[in-house]
């Protein structure tokens, strides 16, 4: 029996972990294979803001968990004192024809009045060329580029790893390993686990990435879909280019992200369809081509890493937040996608100020509450 069991150790469960060992909640942490066997393991750490243009609820949302990312990461360094390989490092997005340099400057008179959070604002600023050859192509960025000073990096190994520590250090807080939690008995607060053993909670996070729907699917009763499906994506790691100091580039899904240990990532698939969600393929050697025609820079690099894996996509295409109306103390923290590493600690901060009765500190968008994921299961 736990005050507060959290299946999943991702960065989504992880997250829930730091804020419930805050909180002083006893918590225990189940993981199927280990922190970060899945997608939270991989390679690219982008953190990458919405475009400034027809604003929303859900941009401000990812506007307050960009800029508040920061402060969160040097607090976790300072008391693990452990690197999380995070920086602003601003991006550069390629513009390849006029009028793609039309809507970038215009979006950068909205970038003035929204990217303001805090005291602080970020800039979206349209140039000429960019100030490294090669980073990107003269071809790419023909019309010219935007940098931005939003958008940031960090190492999703490296992030794991400090967000255990912290949970493992704290007296109140435990990760298990190999703990695969195959059922949910909400009205009983019991998970079950393979092999049988039952470990009963107060309350639940549902925080297992891909794994966390069927979980969530048995809990509700008269959905003709499910809660959401797992979308595989590729990456890759290359070594010895000369690149640590670089911006992030973007252009049509494609990432191209230097981290401070002098490696870059190249990412990423997104793959409704697969065969085998832990290989890699012909769409990884064509996502490398075409990042070394953004990047000229990147040739002589060389790959010293291919990685796959699956990331949870919700029925509502949104983070999956909140509390199950029909089980109280079950909660839901699944979905995150492309942006779970910019989001997390918000999205998580918010279940567990939910759980232990703390005023909510932000609204979240109402397309990410729970409640409308599984309106969307049961009117599919």
């Amino acid at each position: 029996m736990a005050e507060l069991v959290i299946v999943g150790g991702g960065i989504m469960g992880l997250w829930a972990g730091v804020h419930a060992v805050r909180a002083g909640m006893e918590t225990l942490v189940l993981d199927a294979s280990w922190p970060g066997a899945g997608a939270s393991g991989g390679l690219l750490g982008a953190l990458m803001p919405h475009l400034p243009e027809r604003w929303n609820e859900k941009k401000q949302l990812q506007l307050e968990a960009l800029a508040s990312l920061e402060d969160e990461i040097a607090a976790l360094e300072a008391a693990t004192g452990l690197s999380a390989g995070y920086a602003r490092t601003g991006r550069i997005l390629p513009l390849a024809k006029p009028h793609h340099r039309a809507l970038a400057e215009a979006r950068a008179t909205e970038a003035e009045t929204r990217w303001r959070v805090g005291g602080r604002s970020f800039s979206w600023k349209v140039a000429d060329r960019p100030d490294v050859e090669g980073w990107p192509s003269s071809q790419a960025s023909a019309a010219g580029v935007v940098v931005e000073t939003l958008a940031g990096r960090l190492s999703p190994r490296a992030t794991i790893a400090m967000l255990c520590a912290f949970i493992e250090r704290a007296p109140n807080a435990a990760i298990r390993r190999g703990a695969r939690v195959v059922s949910v008995d909400g009205a009983a607060r019991q998970v079950m686990l393979e092999g049988g053993e039952r470990i009963g909670f107060g309350d639940l996070v549902i925080a297992a990435g891909p794994g966390a729907f069927p979980l969530i699917d048995g809990l509700v009763q008269g959905a003709s879909a499910g809660s959401g499906r797992p979308v595989k994506g590729q990456a890759a790691l290359l070594d010895g280019v000369e690149a640590k100091e670089r911006l992030v580039l973007f252009q049509d899904g494609l990432y191209i992200v230097p981290h401070d240990n002098g490696t870059v990532a190249i990412g990423s698939t997104s793959e409704d369809e697969f065969v085998d969600p832990a290989t890699t393929d012909s769409q990884l050697d064509d996502l490398l081509a075409r990042a070394l025609a953004l990047a000229p820079a990147l040739a002589g690099g060389r790959v010293v890493e291919r990685w796959a894996g699956l990331r949870p996509r919700a029925i509502g295409r949104e983070p999956m937040v909140g509390r199950l109306a029909e089980h109280s103390g079950v909660h839901v923290l699944a979905g995150g996608f492309k942006v779970s590493f910019g989001l997390a600690h918000l999205l998580a901060e918010a279940v567990v100020d939910d759980i232990v009765g703390r005023p909510a500190k932000r609204k979240l968008p109402a397309s990410f509450d729970v409640g409308e994921h599984v309106r969307l299961m049961r009117q599919a």
